[in-house]
């Protein structure tokens, strides 16, 4: 059985994932077997696994960083939000139900025993398991029956460091009071702690790190600079995303209130020759858009309803009659079409709803998902794609006699008469680079010879560069080898 070390940190988006995705790698350049876990997740952006399950964006790229193919083990437990009130509940790549926050709170205990099984299948087969936690542990008012944080860690008898994001302020009182309101028990857990995105000289911040090794007694495992290339990583959290490049082609993006698998766009931020826009709330699609995308949503109707309530759907209408183009992927698909049928009130309401119509093609919402990874072809230039779906309903009507591509030999997605307005459901398509760049040249855009996929394995080397510069990690495996 492998060793294990899990990495928690004082609050969300302190750092985690990536940390973990740098140590995965870094370690792995050290010559050992690594594999990524998250006990419990919560994101809208999922990844599908080749054994037909969906998990957390984020571990899909610290398998990467690892050398191996994402698997629904790495995270056992996925919540994808569909409400302010409700998640579904993903176990083990599947779905299991959809409940709102307090009744997940009573079935969260009896999912331990899923996430225990997955962490042991990991263990048997490698020499460490790094772990991330979600959240934060000083949340002691949700401990009990905790598997994402100090439950798990309890659990599992898997010694922890924790991460502190010094850029938000506050970096000692987020330390030393995490240590001050944790039981006994789980405090003996921690065995050291770490300092992440500091700006500036690092030496500047040796007081600081005193005072927290004598308050807390625990050991400090280093201080980590602001790694400035994490953004042309794959970002897990919507509040993430952010408009990038000063291109000549402008594409623009609504920020949908549900959106998710928004990985779609991380190509398009390396691209030279493009400008995307990301549109917030109270925003205007920009006029002089090439290309507006309609991204994934996990509640597409919801969305559309959000959508309208931006006057979105006025700025698209006018962007089209200027010969604007547009392309929805998935949820934002089925909004170009002309209806939403949701006779079961899969997404909550019952009913048939309007949707923009400028689609010829109506959608049909059916319990069933769809998850598979998929290749093909785009139909326009020729050119080979991969990707993956990951959606429920089904989408028909006469602009489908023009597919955008072919999978497996049969036709997918649909055009416009005027060929200027598409949607299909297949999400990735951008990380297809021979596409990407045929695509974008049909915008104007000069052909880059980007590929995106050595960026990111460029980046993820970059990234345990740094770790190895500023972390103890050979200090980590001394602790990963003995325990707690």
């Amino acid at each position: 059985m492998g060793d294990s070390l899990m990495i928690q940190g004082t609050g969300s988006n302190v750092g985690k994932s990536m940390l973990v995705a740098g140590l995965c790698r870094a370690m792995k350049r050290r010559g050992l077997r690594v594999l990524p876990f998250k006990p419990q997740n919560m994101s809208n952006n999922a990844a599908v696994t080749e054994d037909g399950g969906e998990i957390g964006r984020a571990q899909a790229l610290q398998a990467l960083a690892c050398g191996v193919p994402p698997r629904v083990d790495m995270n056992p437990v996925l919540l994808k939000p569909e409400s302010e009130v409700g998640s579904q509940v993903i176990v083990q790549g599947k779905r299991l139900t959809t409940v709102a926050a307090r009744e997940y709170a009573a079935l969260k205990p009896t999912l331990m025993t899923a996430v225990l099984e997955s962490f042991e299948r990991l263990k048997s087969e490698c020499d460490i398991v790094l772990v991330e936690g979600a959240g934060s542990p000083a949340e002691i008012n949700l401990r009990t029956g905790d598997i994402a944080n100090m439950g798990f860690a309890e659990a599992a008898r898997v010694p922890v460091i924790l991460a502190g994001d010094i850029d938000r302020g506050g970096i000692i009182a987020q330390l030393v009071g995490s240590h001050a309101v944790l039981p006994d028990a789980d405090r003996a857990l921690i065995k050291g702690f770490l300092v992440n995105k500091f700006r500036g000289d690092p030496s500047l911040f040796d007081d600081g790190l005193h005072e927290i090794e004598n308050r807390t007694g625990w050991q400090n495992f280093g201080v980590t600079p602001w790694f400035t290339a994490a953004s042309r990583l794959p970002a897990e959290d919507a509040f993430d995303i952010s408009s990038a490049g000063d291109g000549p082609i402008k594409i623009a993006v609504p920020m949908l209130s549900r959106i998710a698998n928004f990985d779609d766009l991380d190509p398009l931020k390396l691209e030279p020759s493009v400008t995307l826009i990301m549109v917030k709330p109270g925003e205007a699609l920009p006029g002089d858009a090439a290309l507006i995308i309609l991204p994934g949503t996990k509640s597409t109707i919801g969305d559309l309803k959000y959508l309208h309530e931006q006057g979105w759907d006025i700025d698209l209408q006018a962007h089209i009659r200027r010969g604007g183009r547009v392309l929805g992927i998935c949820g934002g698909y089925q909004m170009l079409g002309n209806s939403i049928d949701d006779a079961e009130g899969i997404e909550g309401s019952v009913g048939r709803f309007d949707g923009l119509g400028v689609l010829n093609v109506e959608t049909v919402m059916t319990p069933e998902k769809r998850l598979a990874r998929v290749t093909g072809t785009d139909v326009a230039s020729g050119t080979n794609i991969s990707g993956y779906e990951i959606h429920i309903g089904h989408t028909d009507g006469p602009d489908c006699l023009r597919p955008v591509l072919k999978i497996n030999g049969m036709d997918a997605g649909a055009r416009s008469a005027s060929g200027l307005i598409t949607g299909c459901y297949i999400h990735g398509l951008f990380a297809s680079d021979s596409f990407r760049a045929a695509f974008l040249e049909t915008l104007g855009a000069r052909r880059s010879n980007t590929t995106y996929s050595a960026e990111i394995e460029n980046t993820l080397d970059a990234l345990a560069d740094h770790l190895e510069k500023y972390l103890g990690i050979d200090a980590m495996l001394t602790l990963a080898k003995s325990g707690v």
